[in-house]
């Protein structure tokens, strides 16, 4: 089992529950969630104007491969509505599942790059990440996710009032 950690974000709808939804629909028999962190209602970054967004971590252990895991998560998403757009990126969206980093390993392919190539520049992502793995080190950067969220303050992110709970939680 490999330890991944996975950033969950909606700014449709009601977001508290497409990220409660989310969770529930990731949690298997071939995934398991471990902790998941504080929601975070979050600014958009690197978009037209449009409504915040609500953003959590979620530590899993996962038997997927890493493409496998990507492939699922770009299922749920459509699952759940989610419609992509030829030409309008990070347009508002009821779901967002990513890939934030598999185990240690940096991975180079056509489909998938993990670390996620933005997270050490998004504060939405590091304020969860370092609830759940403060001292995991970027394998690329060689930089803690304390010392990633320290280079992001100029950022808008706030504790929301929303828990999200582990699927273990309901179902042992």
């Amino acid at each position: 089992m490999k330890i991944v950690y996975l950033g969950l974000g909606s700014n449709l709808g009601d977001r508290q529950r497409a990220l409660q939804q989310a969770l529930e629909r990731l949690h298997g028999a071939d995934l398991r969630i471990r902790r998941v962190s504080s929601v975070y209602e979050t600014e958009p970054v690197d978009c037209a104007p449009q409504g915040w967004f609500l953003n959590a971590v979620a530590e899993a252990e996962t038997r997927l491969f890493p493409v496998q895991l990507l492939q699922r998560l770009l299922r749920i998403e459509a699952e759940m509505g989610r419609k992509r757009v030829r030409g309008r990126v990070n347009a508002p969206r009821l779901i967002d599942l990513d890939l934030l980093c598999y185990g240690p390993w940096v991975i180079h392919t056509a489909a998938l790059t993990v670390p996620h190539p933005r997270m050490h520049l998004r504060r939405f992502v590091l304020a969860p990440l370092a609830e759940l793995a403060p001292e995991w080190r970027h394998p690329a950067l060689r930089r803690s996710v304390a010392e990633l969220l320290r280079e992001t303050e100029s950022q808008r992110v706030r504790k929301a009032t929303g828990v999200l709970r582990a699927p273990d939680a309901f179902h042992p």
